[in-house]
């Protein structure tokens, strides 16, 4: 005899079930508040990866650690990230964004914790490059979460918005982080920011779900996010293995080739600002607090200018990847301003400089970090994201090692001449490699 599986009905005047009040829940505009929670997880990032540079005024008389080492400590970072970016990116495109992300978060937050233990360069090296590890995934997570929540249209925004946590983590770092060292030692300041991103997994956890299987979408939100399928169609598999469905593509070395020149950057800006302010200002550990975080609130800004940037240009009559083109240009002739910083007469100059060279990158890194949910499946877009950021980091890498060297021996002027034309050069590669539209059915 066939049984047919009963569930009985709720009984009337008590508490509904989880599910029922699950499904009671319709949030508007969900898919911009999983920007917001993916914006809090490059906070964390963020607020963990800077931590280092604010403190490395303190390593260096403390533990001996010149711009050399210092250098070293930063590639040590730097190649674990690069060379786990696209394992990252396929595991989560494999895996799922909500558990893939929370095990990358778990990982980065319990290696910036174990950091405090460190007494020298080599262990630092070693901390730095598990944090690495963990840290690569957040970027790949999020461009897949970006290509599941958002029409094309809205992407770039989308990806401002989430960009913005990287600039408010390493602006929050400098007061935090030299509060932390000034009351209880350096070694607090990596316990603590560790912890913060253990809390913020618990929040993500209870925050998100793929679009498919949201029990806070509106049906009408849900429409409109599957609306969006058409208006950049590539196909959702990828012959010839995953490998080769993202390396073999023009596209994909248009967007790998921009992350490589752009990249150095922001590298320079995240690690070297203090380091800068103190040798080559004359600032105490206070002083540069008070300055440092200024340029990440200007990268906060450029994150959302563009985001709405492409968003202008197709309002204008631009098709979608040449609005991304244009946003992109637009940005790395901002960059140029870098240029003015070796020379600029006061420390407020040349704190004025970084802003809008911190604003220009991240202006330009909202296209960059869009551009792989535009021209891939989304099956492999953390895949793309994670292989592009690879080339990225390698370009940061090889910069950051010169940038110990000629630091040291020449000094800071040559650095910034590379940063004002790099981001040209990536710009003109977008041109020539990356095509108009891409074909329907393609990747």
């Amino acid at each position: 005899m066939n049984r047919i599986a009963y569930t009985p009905p709720e009984v009337e005047g008590s508490p509904p079930s989880a599910a029922v009040r699950a499904r009671s829940i319709q949030i508007h505009g969900l898919r911009w508040w999983i920007a917001l929670a993916l914006m809090g997880v490059t906070v964390v990032n963020y607020l963990d990866r800077a931590s280092l540079s604010v403190a490395a005024p303190v390593l260096k008389t403390r533990l001996g650690i010149d711009e050399v080492g210092f250098s070293h400590v930063v590639i040590a970072f730097q190649i674990a990230y690069l060379v786990m970016q696209p394992v990252s990116g396929r595991v989560i495109d494999w895996l799922d964004v909500r558990v893939g992300l929370a095990i990358s978060i778990v990982w980065w937050s319990v290696a910036q914790m174990l950091t405090a233990l460190a007494g020298g360069a080599p262990a630092f090296a070693f901390l730095r490059a598990l944090l690495g590890v963990g840290e690569a995934g957040a970027f790949p997570g999020a461009a897949r979460a970006i290509a599941l929540w958002f029409r094309p249209r809205e992407r770039t925004l989308a990806t401002g918005v989430v960009n913005v946590g990287s600039g408010v983590g390493a602006l929050l770092a400098p007061p935090l982080v030299v509060l932390l060292i000034l009351r209880w030692g350096w070694q607090s300041a990596f316990v603590v920011t560790g912890a913060i991103g253990l809390g913020w997994v618990v929040v993500w956890l209870l925050v998100y779900r793929d679009p498919s299987e949201h029990p806070w979408m509106s049906a009408e939100e849900r429409a409109f996010i599957a609306g969006g399928r058409e208006e950049l169609a590539v196909e959702e598999t990828a012959g010839g293995g995953v490998w080769r469905g993202v390396l073999s593509r023009r596209r994909f070395w248009a967007i790998a080739v921009a992350r490589f020149l752009s990249e150095p950057a922001w590298q320079f800006f995240t690690y070297w600002i203090p380091l800068y302010l103190a040798t080559e200002r004359g600032l105490r550990l206070k002083e540069i607090a008070y300055f440092a975080w200024l340029p990440f609130v200007a990268a906060d800004l450029g994150s959302v200018f563009g985001g709405v940037l492409s968003p202008l240009f197709v309002r204008l009559g631009s098709p979608v990847l040449r609005a991304r083109k244009l946003a992109a240009t637009v940005s790395a002739v901002l960059m140029v301003c870098a240029v003015f910083i070796g020379h600029a007469s006061t420390v407020a100059w040349a704190v004025f400089y970084f802003c809008v060279g911190a604003f220009a990158h991240q202006s330009m890194s909202s296209t960059l970090l869009t551009l792989p949910s535009d021209v891939f499946p989304r099956a492999l877009v953390a895949t793309a994201n994670g292989l592009s950021g690879t080339v990225g980091m390698t370009g940061g890498m090889l910069f950051t090692l010169v940038v110990g060297i000629v630091a040291k021996r020449i000094g800071y002027g040559p650095i910034f001449v590379a940063i004002a034309v790099f981001d040209l050069v990536g710009a003109a590669f977008l041109w020539m490699l990356l095509p108009e539209e891409p074909a329907k059915g393609r990747a």
